[in-house]
């Protein structure tokens, strides 16, 4: 039903499909923010990074040149006053994108979309296959553990509470990048053992390989992972643009060089890019930064 959005027609799609069929990554906004605790904007991320698109390289910086008809991008969910139906039709649309056994990306909005798309993420590879064994990665400054934030237990502080309960167990749950935690974040981690989390420090002390192989040897035998990044994983000075900063992140070439590493040997599926801020931005820093990781990502498809 949004196959017709008119935004599309000048953004990445000089890579479309004609059909999510005949794609390999399917494309999907969500441009939600009424569930963040600091500044809003993230709303605006889809339709900013669409826009800035059309002036992304043909080629990856290892010279792969990104292949036609290689994206199908459905345009965004129509924003709903109605939190619970519209997280519900986020849900749908993301699974039936997910049928189409390609790839597929989401593009927020601010961290509480993550909660319909694990919902849809997990229901299809249950469903694909019975006992699938399904991982979480989770690329952010905060846990979003919080049971309940600001009154809410969809707030973007409580991502990955939820999915705790009906999608994943612990042990098939990893943070790279946490830099601050609430209280009853660590009260949860410690009812909860088989969580791994690597600080931002433990980046910056160790380096990145030794990181991706503890990814590697949690998740190397798992059907399906779905990736999450919180823009905010990075320092500021790589994303100012974002609604809750926090001192001491990653780097962009540590996230770089980790998401190309998770692509080539993790079994990921499906994944998202949120709270991309643009107006909390200076030029376009922030979304840049997205997309160079969706460059690399096409990259990846196109080999």
């Amino acid at each position: 039903m949004l196959e017709n959005l008119k935004l599309l027609n000048d953004s990445w799609l000089r890579w479309g499909a004609a059909s999510k069929e005949d794609a390999k990554i399917c494309v999907m906004g969500v441009p939600f923010d009424n569930a963040v605790s600091l500044n809003k904007g993230a709303a605006k991320g889809p339709e900013t990074m669409r826009s800035l698109s059309v002036d992304m390289s043909d080629a990856t910086e290892d010279d792969i040149v990104i292949k036609e008809g290689l994206i199908y991008d459905i345009g965004d969910i129509p924003v709903d006053l109605d939190w619970e139906r519209y997280f519900k039709t986020v849900a749908e649309e993301a699974y039936e994108l997910m049928k189409t056994g390609n790839f597929c990306l989401f593009l927020g909005g601010d961290h509480s979309v993550t909660i319909p798309l694990h919902q849809a993420f997990g229901k299809y590879q249950k469903e694909k296959k019975e006992n699938a064994k399904i991982g979480i990665v989770h690329f952010d400054a905060h846990y979003d553990l919080c049971n309940e934030y600001d009154g809410h237990k969809w707030s973007h502080a409580c991502t990955e509470a939820r999915s705790l309960e009906n999608v994943i167990s612990g042990e098939d749950l990893f943070f790279v990048g946490v830099r601050v935690a609430e209280k009853s974040e660590l009260e949860l981690i410690a009812k909860n053992p088989g969580i791994t989390s690597v600080k931002a420090k433990d980046v910056h002390n160790n380096g990145v390989e030794p990181v991706f192989q503890m990814l590697k040897d949690k998740f190397h035998s798992y059907d399906a992972v779905y990736l999450t990044i919180d823009i905010d994983v990075l320092d500021p000075a790589f994303a100012p643009g974002t609604g809750t900063p926090q001192p001491g992140g990653l780097t962009s070439m540590q996230l770089i060089q980790l998401f190309q590493m998770m692509l080539e040997e993790l079994p990921i599926k499906a994944m998202d890019i949120v709270e991309v801020a643009p107006d909390l931005d200076v030029n376009h820093i922030t979304s840049w930064a997205a997309l160079r990781l969706i460059l690399d990502l096409f990259g990846h498809f196109s080999k």
